[in-house]
């Protein structure tokens, strides 16, 4: 079942998967830890949303970027570990803690799908709708943020978890 690659090309599998990670984690990370608190503290509404925006849409690209990145090298790696028993073939700890880490990447992707195509759009809809002098229900507009932000804080938790069982599934 174990597929046998190169030193160098399983190294650039590697190498490919770390930065990946690094990129798109890193990038929520930053997000959440100091630019959203930053901006919240430092701008009025409009001025935070359109810098939002641009971030978001920004680091959208990036992450479905580094998403693709990751499911390629990461099915050389699981193909070439030892441990590899076969898809769906849960008789270690290795695939087990695999197994468990791909569930929570498929929960990360689920949000970031609705942060892509629903809370965005929903929040360029209503900044747009400001910078054309429209009247914007301010609880509306406070309550999308506040889902924004309860995102980012889930998909950073969620990221944790991800770098836990990857710990563990090296481990085993």
């Amino acid at each position: 079942m174990n597929v046998n690659l190169p030193d160098w090309g399983l190294a650039a599998a590697y190498w490919l998967h770390m930065l990946a990670t690094v990129v798109w984690l890193g990038g929520l990370a930053m997000l959440a830890i100091l630019v959203v608190p930053a901006a919240r503290r430092s701008l009025n509404a409009a001025d935070y949303a359109l810098l939002m925006e641009k971030l978001n849409t920004r680091l959208q690209q990036v992450g479905w970027f580094s998403l693709v990145v990751l499911a390629g090298t990461g099915m050389f790696q699981m193909s070439a570990h030892p441990s590899y028993e076969g898809f769906l073939a849960i008789g270690n700890a290795w695939s087990l803690a695999i197994l468990s880490k791909h569930l929570v990447i498929g929960g990360m992707v689920a949000l970031s799908v609705y942060n892509t195509w629903g809370l965005t759009p929903m929040l360029r809809r209503l900044a747009m709708l400001h910078a054309a002098g429209k009247t914007v229900e301010e609880a509306a507009h406070q309550a999308l943020l506040r889902k924004e932000q309860a995102l980012l804080r889930v998909n950073i938790f969620l990221s944790a978890l991800v770098l836990l069982l990857t710990a563990v599934a090296r481990a085993s």
